[in-house]
């Protein structure tokens, strides 16, 4: 009879593996690397997850957790008042701060495999649930009612668009200004 799961371990390993592909991506990732920068082996990671996709998808499961967590700890109270501009920029401030780029690189390269591979997607709108509920409470003044889905919707799309402009380029004035421009578009009264 083999030795019982060790539920510490997993999540050790778990929490470790999350770093690594925090800063490695998960791109061409191998067990046997992986394995060695844990200081524990293949066969372990096989173990204690089952398969490589049970593995990478409890990595993104614990990405995601961590982002969720940072999003709720740092974003409502500040984003909820001020001006549309000055919460604009708060959020951008923070979701474009160099501490979350590798967050902001993981989002990007789960999405991009999906589109690739769906099959190991099952559920690619889980990772913008939460962006879409903060965006929708933070901007509900600019909304077209209560039950306006698409504010929301263009907030995050253009947030988005502007994170991966930013990821590839790395012009952060020239992005900034956009976001700036995309401020003024939201304000009450302007033309739209």
């Amino acid at each position: 009879m083999g030795r019982p799961p060790d539920p510490a371990r997993r999540e050790r390993t778990l929490a470790l593996a999350t770093d690594y592909v925090l800063v490695h991506g998960l791109a061409g990732l191998s067990l046997r690397p992986l394995a060695a920068a844990l200081d524990t082996s293949p066969r372990m990671l096989l173990y204690d997850f089952g398969s490589k996709q049970e593995l990478v998808a409890a990595i993104l499961g614990e990405a995601r957790r961590r982002g969720a967590a940072r999003m709720a700890e740092h974003m409502p109270a500040e984003v909820c008042s001020g001006s549309v501009h000055d919460r604009l920029r708060r959020v951008w401030a923070w979701i474009s701060a160099d501490d979350r780029a590798p967050y902001v690189r993981l989002f990007f390269e789960v999405h991009a495999d999906g589109l690739v591979r769906p099959e190991g997607h099952p559920h690619p709108d889980e990772a913008l649930t939460d962006w879409f509920n903060a965006f929708g409470a933070a901007f509900r003044d600019v909304a077209a009612g209560p039950d306006d889905p698409v504010t929301p919707t263009l907030i995050m799309a253009v947030i988005r668009g502007l994170l991966f402009d930013l990821t590839t380029t790395d012009d952060r004035a020239r992005v900034d200004h956009a976001l700036d421009r995309f401020a003024d578009l939201l304000k009450p009264g302007a033309p739209g």
